[in-house]
């Protein structure tokens, strides 16, 4: 049955309204019937029906009034014309301004039957594209999952369609390529949002501590237990429980982990009740478990209970057209943290960026920006922003030709200068113990452009 989904019939007949009534009850849907519209039109917003049955040429109000009234204050609601002085030109009109169907009077049952039916399928495709923009925008938002690409597209529909079930989910990944995140974004469009989201790094704590963790213990279980404390699966029921680098458990542990998957209960530490819960697992690691699996690091068992669903996230070096994108969401994002204006980046430096390896992929790509952005002079960052203060690539401006000649003739021009300045400088200084008056007089320049350079290439502690 659809019965929360309502259609609102507007007619001036009333052998027509019992008629689409009949239909619409047939079909499983709530119909509400008006044969005044103006009545229909006022009661409209009240009811905020998803699809609107209107006659065209009614007293009062017409169904063109009607369906103006809908776009103007119900834009998500369809609306079907239906009249009696059926012509090309009303059908026409009906159309460009909105209508999504169009039906002559007199009509066939089935046809309004096929009419509704298409109506319905509209929605929920629409809907369901809702979802999806939803999570990419998230995504977006979320930073790390910011995807072009075919592949991680491809995963985002994935998790429209796991976020509906319940099932058991593994992500696979690097790390930095944003687990927890896609974690995350599973729960908030499942029907546990409303529930708690907790993970847990399982690295990150010793077998006894990720126990009780995990499942809580009893009041005297052991020493310094001075009274019964949850676990994180009892936190988690009626929610999801992420358990990160799910490959790093003991082999203790994954038997207490397996019988409290398939048991959906389990006991605390030093307790011997059952504890039921209805909790959500999504696990996730950087490592091979099918190779853990076959050296006999990882239980098979445990690995088949997890790996219901799998979700392998690319690495950065594996959807470098998406480095873009990343690049001017950290710019924007880290210079209004701190109060800059940043355009974005040189051509050459784009270029770097899209060339390095990122081992450590999309968190360590934020980290740069960050530090980039920071840093920066100027609006725009440049090449050597990312190499003498974040990437640390070497640079001798006597033998290395090979970074200038990537660049264009400007980049390499500002990027030896710029390496000129950063190395004289401190020697200079040195020299003459941080005196920068005598520094100024003896180089033949203004001590305000040593202030200045100084500024420039975050030296100024130098003459502290």
């Amino acid at each position: 049955m659809n019965e929360e989904r309502t259609i609102l019939v507007i007619d001036d007949e009333k052998d027509m309204l019992e008629t689409c009534s009949r239909i619409i009850k047939r079909m499983g849907y709530r119909s509400v019937i008006f044969d005044d519209s103006v009545e229909a039109l006022d009661k409209m917003l009240d009811i905020a029906p998803e699809l609107i049955i209107t006659d065209l040429q009614m007293p009062g109000v017409d169904g063109f009034r009607i369906l103006e009234r809908v776009k103007e204050s119900l834009p998500e609601t369809l609306v079907v014309m239906i009249t009696g002085f059926a012509s090309v030109d009303s059908a026409i009109n009906a159309m460009k301004n909105g209508a999504f169907d169009y039906l002559p009077k007199p009509f066939k049952l089935d046809q309004l039957h096929f009419t509704i039916t298409k109506a319905f399928q509209q929605i929920e495709l629409k809907a369901e594209n809702q979802l999806l923009r939803n999570q990419l925008q998230e995504v977006i938002n979320s930073e790390n999952l910011i995807g072009a690409n075919g592949g991680l597209q491809c995963i985002f529909k994935q998790i429209g369609k796991i976020a509906k079930t319940t099932v058991t989910t593994l992500i696979l990944g690097e790390s930095g390529t944003g687990k927890e995140l896609i974690a995350h974004t599973i729960h908030k469009n499942s029907h546990r949002s409303t529930g708690p989201f907790i993970p847990i790094d399982c690295a990150s704590l010793p077998e006894n501590l990720l126990e009780s963790e995990l499942f809580g213990y009893e009041k005297g279980a052991f020493t310094g237990a001075n009274r019964t404390k949850e676990g994180l699966f009892e936190l988690a029921s009626g929610g999801t429980l992420f358990l990160d680098e799910i490959g790093e458990l003991s082999l203790a542990l994954q038997v207490k982990l397996l019988r409290a998957l398939e048991e959906h209960a389990f006991r605390r530490v030093g307790g011997n009740k059952l504890v039921n819960v209805d909790v959500r697992i999504v696990a996730a690691t950087n490592r091979d478990l099918e190779q853990m699996v076959a050296s006999r690091e990882f239980r098979e068992d445990l690995y088949y209970r997890l790996n219901v669903i799998t979700l392998k996230l690319p690495p950065l070096r594996d959807r470098r057209e998406d480095i873009p994108l990343f690049v001017q969401y950290f710019c924007t994002k880290f210079a209004r943290k701190t109060g800059k204006v940043i355009k974005g980046c040189t051509p050459g430096a784009m270029d770097l960026l899209t060339q390095y390896s990122w081992p450590g992929n999309v968190r360590e790509l934020r980290n740069i920006m960050e530090r980039a952005v920071t840093l920066a002079e100027n609006e725009i960052i440049g090449t050597y922003d990312l190499i003498l203060r974040v990437l640390e690539v070497p640079i001798d401006p006597i033998g290395c030709t090979e970074i200038p000649t990537n660049l264009p003739f400007r980049e390499a021009k500002d990027l030896w200068i710029n390496h000129f300045e950063s190395r004289y400088l401190p020697k200079l200084l040195e020299r003459f113990s941080g005196n920068v008056t005598q520094a100024a007089e003896w180089a033949g320049i203004d001590r305000k452009t040593i202030h200045r350079l100084l500024k420039k290439h975050n030296l100024s502690r130098i003459v502290e």
